[in-house]
């Protein structure tokens, strides 16, 4: 895994070259500027032979180089993984933009693989990287900054305390089952998916009339069997790690088997407690405290006063964009903080990465604090375009969000939400549907990274034509 790609070229190849089938203008131009970056293929070989022993052994696997363009034309055209492995291989565009010129492309499972082997520190450098070589290139000056913050949904249904109950308990049935079908358990477990079930199915078409009557009593037998099913999984978990004797490989499956069962255990007694604190007790849960979905459990509840949306679920994410249409930051959020605390840092971080604080920083009224004001001047930014939030404005405040420049400057502000807009539609970041909270934060950084890219390659493209019209 992760080897160099052999330079000998094909005889399908060098017929495909004499023909003159070459890239599109934007696959060429984020070819070109990838070879030009030095460290970014480096990096992700890194990650690919990351806990191998020797990784130049055993059977040849995607190179440093396939993966990382691949990855890229994975978000860039927002393909599922079988499409990306069919077009690769229809295309002759598209094998040379990925290096695999006239090679087998590998099935859709092992670009899963390789993609999951890469981490979020990866995908950031990489990331910084492709910023720094765009103001070594002078496509973008760091004048200009505008921040925004939305939410990016994790692969969840709407959580309720008996579809989550329900959830628990067919889940660690199913799994009990396998490690059944795999090992001769002498504890009893006795299917209880069928009652559960039906439980859950009552409890959410239970009219508000019923939910005062009947309620209680439903979710108290549907919370016995999700504590007895529980109980009963730890148990076998027990007896099945105890047994002696076994082949090394069903050893194995066994022990994933029994880990992945504690898990949603773990998980399923934070739903029943929750359950039984809210319902049963009449308590308010702080949503801290609040287990939304026994598979993706990092999922936060950010509640952002949108009509249209009253709550989401998933994870807050902070975005700074320069003036060219950079993404130079991005970060996934904790919770559902303000936005009124990100003014700071992304200035700090803005000057570490362009040695000089923007010129221009634009945002919307969530980020207006009378300190963010007073720290945007402090580190030398001329124009703060931050709409005063609340009444009661001062003369100087008035005269200055109806100053022309300021007007000009939310103008530039309204930008970035076109840029969240391409984000979620064009590379598909509305709804991640990798499974944990680290594959999250690479789902995130790789859409970033290719629309990065795909805006230096517009960049690019812009000063060849100007520089024609000028040699013209």
């Amino acid at each position: 895994m992760g080897r160099l790609p052999d330079p000998q070229v094909s005889f399908a190849e060098a017929e495909l070259r004499a023909q003159g089938i070459v890239l599109d203008g934007t696959l060429k131009a984020i070819s070109d500027f990838i070879n030009a970056v030095k460290d970014l293929v480096d990096r992700v070989y890194r990650d690919l032979v990351r806990g191998l022993k020797r990784p130049s052994a055993g059977r040849d696997g995607m190179t440093a180089s396939r993966v990382l363009r691949s990855f890229i034309l994975y978000r860039i055209k927002n393909w599922d993984l079988r499409e990306l492995r069919e077009r690769i291989a229809d295309g002759c565009t598209l094998r040379t933009f990925t290096d695999f010129g006239a090679s087998p492309i590998p099935c859709h499972q092992t670009f899963n693989r390789s993609f999951n082997r890469i981490t979020p520190e990866t995908i950031r450098v990489i990331n910084d990287a492709v910023v720094q070589a765009a103001v070594k290139l002078r496509l973008e000056d760091g004048n200009k900054l505008r921040v925004d913050t939305t939410v990016v949904q994790t692969d969840i249904h709407f959580p309720t305390d008996c579809t989550l109950l329900w959830d628990t308990v067919r889940v660690i049935t199913r799994l009990v089952h396998r490690l059944q079908e795999r090992v001769s358990l002498h504890t009893p477990f006795p299917d209880r998916t069928r009652r559960a079930r039906r439980r859950s199915h009552e409890i959410s078409r239970m009219t508000r009339t019923q939910r005062t009557r009947q309620q209680k009593a439903k979710y108290k037998d549907l919370l016995r069997i999700a504590q007895d099913v529980i109980e009963k999984a730890r148990v076998v978990c027990v007896e099945a790690q105890a047994i002696k004797g076994l082949d090394p490989l069903e050893g194995i499956i066994v022990d994933v088997l029994c880990r992945e069962i504690l898990d949603f255990c773990g998980h399923g007694e934070r739903v029943v407690s929750q359950t039984r604190r809210r319902v049963l007790n009449e308590e308010k849960v702080p949503v801290e405290d609040k287990l939304f979905s026994i598979f993706e459990p990092h999922t936060d509840l950010i509640v952002r006063g949108k009509t249209d949306k009253p709550v989401e679920f998933g994870h807050k994410l902070f975005l700074a964009e320069s003036g060219a249409g950079l993404i130079s930051e991005y970060r996934v959020l904790e919770g559902n903080p303000s936005d009124e605390g990100h003014v700071e840092p992304s200035l700090a971080r803005h000057r570490a990465l362009f040695g000089k604080a923007p010129r221009l920083y634009a945002g919307d009224r969530g980020f207006y604090t009378p300190d963010n004001v007073a720290q945007c001047g402090a580190e030398g930014v001329k124009l703060e375009c931050i709409p005063f939030r609340g009444g009661g404005r001062s003369p100087e405040r008035e005269a200055h969000q109806k100053s022309p420049a300021f007007k000009k400057g939310q103008r530039f502000r309204a930008g970035i939400e076109g840029t969240i807009s391409v984000l979620f539609r064009g590379r598909g970041m509305k709804r991640c549907m990798s499974e944990g909270l680290e594959r999250f934060e690479v789902f995130v950084g790789v859409a970033v990274l290719a629309n990065n890219l795909m805006r230096i390659a517009a960049l690019l493209s812009k000063r060849s034509a100007r520089r024609k019209r000028k040699a013209a």
